[in-house]
């Protein structure tokens, strides 16, 4: 048995669900009667067969409807893997901070960049961070109240799984001074993260070696794994980068989230439209089963 969840952005019909059905049965995939998860907002269609075919019959086909088509069987997951920046929280935070060196147009396109895969991450961090050598201190913490906002739904997802068991961690090629206090506001377990070097209260311009990068997340969520004896289709990961396809393809559950194209076209699942609360969804957790976000 498979499932194929609808997650609208706004609100999802019987209409909508029932050309969903349709489309499965056209492609010999055996759906079963719809299930509501949250009348007016997702909805199961289980299915008997071909999750290829699911999906290449469903995706993009309605409109304002993420799907996300899986094994019926460990929906619910019990490890989160997720990136921080432009996943849980809405920036990428050497863009902003460097909005107060005066070179943000200058970094944030190299950041575009390595997000799509055009460019080696470390090598680009390593150059991003060496053009704010000098700046103060303090322009760390400006930028973190001013500018970093959590993703709608991060705190919701992340405190629904760990209230249900799940271990979450959050991995980030940015930098601890902005993850910790991140990861402590929406309540991951552990946080993982670049150190910036500082020295006489200004940014040295460079990164404490050695980088968060992709191995680092592929091997944090393989690590996490084999410490809490799970099996891959136990866990969940998330981002929106080149750097994070590692661990999205390791993971059982990899969600491209308002991804670049090259992570949207290789992840198992992808959210264009929804927030992060679709993950909850995902995995069969209705609304009134959510811990307070």
């Amino acid at each position: 048995m498979y499932i194929a969840t609808l997650v609208a952005s706004d609100t999802l019909s019987e209409t909508a669900i029932k050309d969903a059905g349709a489309r499965l049965f056209q492609s010999d995939c055996g759906p079963d009667a719809f299930i509501w998860l949250d009348e007016g907002r997702a909805a199961d269609i289980p299915f008997q067969w071909a999750p290829g075919k699911a999906r290449l019959a469903l995706e993009g086909a309605l409109p304002g409807v993420d799907i996300i088509i899986q094994p019926g069987s460990g929906r619910e997951k019990k490890l989160l893997v997720a990136d921080m920046d432009s996943t849980m929280i809405t920036v990428e935070c050497i863009d902003e901070l460097a909005d107060y060196a005066g070179i943000k147009a200058q970094i944030a396109e190299v950041t575009e960049r390595a997000m799509r895969g055009e460019l080696d991450f470390a090598e680009a961090l390593d150059a991003r961070v060496a053009l704010l050598k000098d700046l103060e201190e303090e322009a760390i913490d400006r930028c973190l109240a001013e500018r970093v906002k959590l993703m709608p739904g991060a705190k919701a997802l992340v405190r629904t799984m760990r209230a249900r068991g799940a271990t979450t961690i959050l991995v980030s090629g940015g930098f601890t001074r902005f993850a910790e206090p991140v990861g402590a506001e929406i309540g991951f377990d552990r946080v993982i993260a670049n150190r910036l070097e500082i020295g006489d209260a200004r940014l040295t311009g460079t990164v404490t070696k050695p980088i968060v990068d992709s191995t680092t997340k592929e091997t944090t969520l393989l690590g996490a794994l084999a410490e809490l004896g799970l099996t891959a289709e136990e866990s969940m990961a998330v981002g929106d980068g080149a750097n994070d396809l590692a661990m999205i393809r390791q993971a059982g559950l990899g969600v491209a989230y308002h991804a670049k194209p090259i992570v949207a076209a290789a992840a198992g699942a992808r959210i264009d439209h929804g927030d992060l609360t679709t993950l909850l969804y995902a995995q069969g957790i209705a609304k009134k089963d959510w811990a307070d976000g």
